[in-house]
């Protein structure tokens, strides 16, 4: 582990929060003399972002933690173009109300983890699409394109891998990493930004911004990435059977947010806490250190604290009890995940694979509902399911009005009758 003096770069390398840094040592002085001013920057590409961006937004909790001072660059310009990083496709292209809605949406989650204001080190919000929006081109392509090697450009991993799979790679796409450079030049010029973080998997781009900055206004600039964080299994984090885990509530409740935590493998925990939450590390220690059917209890406490940073204390605990409530205590819990049917459907007879896979989307087809049967997969009420040919009814109601439906242990919706 590397020694360093500031507090910022010390408590990154703690948490396991560092993959690489353009200039270790003069960032380490720099952080170590003063405030340090840095940005991450966030396309507005769905409403919500989710839990696989929760690694570099915990990298402005802890700039911020020690006393320097966070951007958060929303990215209503450079989502016009969309980053072509290591995808196979070009992004969807989205209008600009798609984007004005996407980045209303976002910003309330960053408000749960950096403090804005007008204070020294107190958090801004920026949006590249007020530079970027009314660059003119020709000049642009003066001033700033010929700083670019179209040679150094194809060299990048992130464009090989589409050209090497003989994708399409549009113009419009190849230009982005020249606006995200200029992004850093221009926060510099505007802020005196001297820091750019981000996934790993940006480390290219970001030294675009340095170099550029460098060669038009003599800046000194850095880069520092953190590590794209897989799970023990080797699975994308953020990412379930079921799809995205969304930070935004409206996207995925509180409870689902907890029940991902809460399911993490048991090699991933320490790790987790390191990254995911604010708990000291002798407390991390302690937990990482139980045992056999005990690590189920660091999972609980892994899950609480990452579910309050998103969504706050209270609905974490509620999230917690629910949990106990459903499991340990095995009665339903109205705080599950609930959809609304209409009552007409349970007189008719709802079929049990349609609930399923149609309404509560806890499985992904009628196939996949009819393999979960054989194997004793679903449950209706903790009962298990037997025959795929049966019917949900108004007999089915349990006392609080809901039916439960179960996938495993873990998943559960409530289906809630009306009119």
């Amino acid at each position: 582990m590397t020694a360093y003096r500031s507090d910022f770069l010390r408590l990154l390398e703690e948490r396991g929060q560092i993959h690489q840094i353009s200039d270790p040592v003069a960032l380490d002085q720099l952080a170590s003399e003063g405030i340090v001013t840095a940005y991450i920057g966030y396309d507005l590409t769905a409403p919500s972002l989710h839990v696989g961006h929760m690694a570099n937004i915990m990298m402005l909790r802890r700039l911020q933690q020690t006393g320097h001072r966070p951007i958060v660059l929303m990215g209503g310009g450079t989502t016009k173009i969309g980053d072509p990083s290591f995808r196979d496709t070009q992004r969807p292209l989205l209008d600009d109300d798609q984007i004005a809605a996407n980045k209303q949406s976002i910003r309330t989650v960053f408000q749960q983890f950096v403090t804005f204001g007008d204070g020294p080190n107190d958090a801004l919000m920026v949006d590249n699409a007020e530079w970027l929006d009314k660059l003119e081109y020709v000049p642009f392509l003066r001033e700033i394109g010929r700083h670019f090697s179209i040679n150094r450009m194809l060299s990048f991993d992130s464009v090989k891998t589409r050209l090497e799979q003989e994708q399409p790679f549009s113009f419009l796409e190849f230009n982005y990493m020249i606006l995200q450079a200029y992004d850093f030049l221009e926060l510099n010029r505007r802020y005196g930004c001297r820091l750019q973080m981000g996934g790993s998997d940006q480390w290219g781009n970001i030294v675009n911004g340095i170099e550029l900055s460098r060669r038009v206004d003599g800046a000194g600039v850095f880069a520092l990435t953190c590590p794209l964080i897989t799970t023990a299994s080797g699975a994308k984090m953020g990412k379930t059977a079921g799809g995205a885990v969304w930070l935004n509530a409206d996207m995925a409740s509180p409870y689902v947010f907890w029940q991902y935590w809460r399911n993490t493998e048991d090699a991933d925990v320490v790790r987790f806490l390191k990254l995911f939450t604010d708990l000291p590390l002798s407390e991390i220690e302690r937990l990482g250190a139980l045992g056999g059917a005990e690590i189920n209890e660091a999972k609980k406490v892994l899950a609480t604290e990452a579910t309050a940073l998103v969504h706050g204390r209270a609905a974490a605990e509620e999230a917690e009890a629910t949990a106990r409530t459903t499991f340990e205590e095995g009665a339903v819990s109205q705080s599950l995940p609930t959809v609304e049917i209409d009552a007409s459907a349970l007189s008719a007879g709802l079929g049990v694979l349609t609930a399923f896979a149609e309404i509560a989307k806890l499985v992904a087809s009628n196939g996949e509902a009819r393999r979960q049967v054989k194997g004793g997969g679903l449950r209706v009420n903790d009962a298990a399911v037997t025959d795929e040919r049966s019917s949900l009814t108004a007999a089915d109601l349990t006392p609080e009005g809901v039916i439960k439906l179960s996938l495993g242990r873990k998943k559960h919706v409530l289906l809630r009758p009306r009119g």
